[in-house]
């Protein structure tokens, strides 16, 4: 019920600040279509009597919430296909619980998921295009409805390192093989797993959209760490990181302008790091309570539904609204990694811990962006920035980690 109100009187409130004062069509089917589809759901998995967690779906709730707000107030033009990607996602995840059985079958398959999710990212080679007609063409387009591959992959990616580090957590987590000081298992055990990181980075890469490749890459590692507690996969890897991130700053002349500008963004505040400054300005205005959801002028940051959508709610909603959606996904991170913790089964549990880390890694990733932690990497905010195929992609992960959480789960 909490969600629903939540986009109920945000949307009152953006016609309030905005001087409407009343809330016209576009601003109620939005509302009305979101609080049907969470409230049924809700009300079908409670007749079924679903066992699993009962609090992940609200927290769910909230966020995709707080992403219809904000997407109707920033570009609501953009509105009505985040709404239908939301109702989507609720309907896949209504799906799963009710009527897949177990997911078994995700394990047993994994190589055809992994290459799958390859091939639909190579096809953007072929036949890619862009929303805005220029830019990296990373998206798959069917009758002005675009879908970005690399979400997909990122799914399909998890599932499959699930799958083939339960089959061989023990061999990886043994030292068989040395090199003087470094212990690692035979090339045999790794080869597989390193072949597939390496072929979804690598196309990740070709297509300039390394955000992407950040988010699997810190996903991969923390993956490897869980199933075999060594914490030398996680230093070699934090090496290839750093060694890949040197790589692309002289590779790549849009990752050194994104680097320049992190380091000091008033070299050109007009020009390449114009947004960023807008960005840093609209955070600082927003102080503690915000200037009230209509009331600021968010939009003057470009690209500020999808890049900075926290910098949006910053300046509105201010410090109060920033921390309530960062504990937002605290609470998604906390039950998550404890359906992982209480699930049963090897592979459940990864597949629980990755699915948890990959949703909460890109909003770390993106948070950090957004705040001048690190260069803005271009991800979106799970469940929140506009994008139909990340919102779609991300409830589709929720779904299948209330499924592992579901105790009649077979």
């Amino acid at each position: 019920m909490l969600p629903c109100v939540l986009v109920w009187v945000g949307m009152a409130a953006i016609a309030e600040g905005m001087g409407s004062g009343n809330l016209d069509p576009s601003h109620l089917w939005p509302s009305l279509a979101f609080s049907v589809s969470l409230l049924g759901s809700g009300l079908i998995l409670c007749r079924r009597d679903f066992r699993g967690d009962r609090l992940l779906l609200p927290i769910v709730g909230m966020l995709t919430g707080v992403g219809l707000v904000m997407v109707h107030r920033l570009a609501p033009g953009s509105a009505p296909r985040q709404t239908v990607g939301a109702l989507l996602g609720m309907a896949l995840v209504l799906a799963i619980l009710v009527f897949v059985r177990n997911l078994r079958w995700l394990q047993q398959y994994r190589y055809i998921w992994g290459i799958l999710g390859i091939l639909l990212v190579g096809l953007t080679f072929l036949i890619g295009s862009s929303p805005t007609g220029y830019g990296p063409k990373l998206w798959l387009e069917r009758s002005e409805w675009y879908f970005q591959p690399s979400e997909s992959l990122k799914l399909v990616m998890v599932i499959f390192v699930a799958s083939y580090l339960h089959e061989r957590r023990l061999s990886l987590a043994c030292t068989s093989s040395s090199s003087g000081w470094l212990k690692l298992p035979p090339l045999r055990q790794l080869g597989p797993l390193l072949l597939m990181w390496g072929l979804s980075l690598a196309l990740l890469a070709w297509q300039q959209d390394l955000g992407a490749a950040l988010v699997f890459f810190g996903t991969f590692l923390a993956m490897v760490y869980i199933a075999t507690s060594r914490a030398i996969y996680v230093l070699w890897g934090t090496v290839l990181l750093l060694a890949g991130l040197a790589a692309a700053y002289f590779i790549f002349d849009h990752v050194q302008v994104r680097v320049d500008i992190w380091l000091n963004p008033w070299l050109d505040p007009r020009g390449s790091s114009f947004q960023i400054v807008q960005a840093l300005i609209a955070l600082a205005a927003g102080g503690v309570a915000g200037q009230g959801l209509g009331s600021g002028m968010p939009t003057f940051v470009p690209a500020v539904h999808t890049d900075f959508v926290f910098v949006a709610i910053g300046e509105e909603l201010g410090l109060v609204g920033t921390l309530g959606t960062i504990g937002l996904y605290v609470l998604l991170a906390y039950r998550g990694y404890r359906i992982s913790l209480l699930a049963k089964g090897g592979f459940h549990q990864l597949l629980a811990a990755g699915l948890t880390t990959l949703l909460v890694w890109q909003a770390l990733v993106i948070l950090g962006g957004n705040l001048k932690l690190i260069p803005i990497t271009g991800v979106t905010l799970p469940f929140i920035s506009y994008g139909g195929s990340s919102l779609v992609t991300s409830l589709l992960a929720v779904g299948l980690i209330l499924k592992i959480s579901d105790a009649k789960r077979v």
